[in-house]
């Protein structure tokens, strides 16, 4: 995957565990809450692993 490709990943990733943390919290639901912080921390480590790839041009 290119750099581009990880970001959005890791955006989508980020989004989709803001949400399901949030509907954890609001329902009381502490595997869903863990799941999407987890989620969001996955997002994280795709969008940094984007940057580093566009720094590198693509070569990693």
């Amino acid at each position: 995957m290119g750099e581009i490709a990880d970001k959005a990943k890791g955006n989508a990733n980020k989004a989709i565990g803001a949400a399901k943390s949030a509907a954890g919290k609001v329902t009381g639901n502490d595997k869903l809450r863990v799941e999407g912080e987890a989620q969001k921390i996955k997002g994280e480590a795709q969008k940094a692993k984007g940057a580093v790839k566009g720094a590198f041009g693509n070569k990693i």
